[in-house]
């Protein structure tokens, strides 16, 4: 059972945004997911609130005894979507501790590259005492479309050698309109955000896996 947290302290990444429509893409292909709401402000809770629950199980751990409780909780799921709170180090340390992969959404600005020190600082230390988990890789999020990420972007996210996936989700409006009634981009017509989240859900099993040809 692979635990995925998208994690990122900054808020305004995309964190919600891709932890819901993952987990749908998910449970689509039949899979049973739990998606896990670490945000005291609830994002992820609303969203199902909205859809009166019948997409799939969210539940809210916004505690840092996040790590115990959820392998208490976890049991005959096949994988488990932790949407990360922002500005709390304790949960995203506990967040990070039960992992087996820490996906880091992040915008492709400099400033909001840089703000992700601390988190990749966590990870880095977890991953020394337990023989590299869990694995780390950033992906671009609310990109602008057809715009060229720039080189400063790359060498933002290179000096903290973590691998970058190569899925990359833009910033369309059918994501917030979407979400607003509880629903995920693979309700809709939008193809270029459908093939964006089941391109970056193939990446994930990839990485997983250890089969992925991310950059590094």
């Amino acid at each position: 059972m692979p635990i995925i947290s998208v994690l990122n302290q900054k808020g305004g990444s995309g964190k919600t945004t891709i932890a819901t429509n993952v987990a749908h893409a998910l449970s689509l292909e039949g899979e049973k997911v739990l998606l896990v709401d670490s945000d005291p402000q609830g994002s992820a809770r609303d969203w199902s609130e909205a859809n009166e629950g019948e997409l799939l199980p969210v539940v809210g751990l916004d505690r840092e005894t996040l790590a115990k409780d959820l392998l208490r909780i976890s049991e005959g799921y096949q994988w488990v979507i932790v949407d990360g709170a922002p500005q709390l180090a304790r949960m995203a340390a506990a967040a990070v501790k039960v992992s087996d992969m820490v996906l880091i959404p992040v915008q492709p600005s400099p400033y909001d590259i840089w703000a992700t020190a601390d988190l990749v600082e966590i990870v880095k230390a977890r991953q020394e005492v337990t023989n590299g988990s869990p694995k780390a890789a950033f992906v671009i999020s609310r990109a602008i479309k057809n715009t060229k990420l720039g080189k400063e972007v790359g060498n933002a996210l290179s000096e903290y050698e973590i691998p970058i996936l190569k899925s990359v989700i833009t910033q369309l409006v059918v994501y917030p309109t979407t979400a607003s009634k509880g629903l995920s981009v693979l309700h809709g017509a939008d193809t270029t955000a459908i093939a964006e989240i089941k391109s970056l859900l193939t990446e994930i099993k990839e990485f997983l896996i250890g089969d992925s040809n991310v950059e590094n």
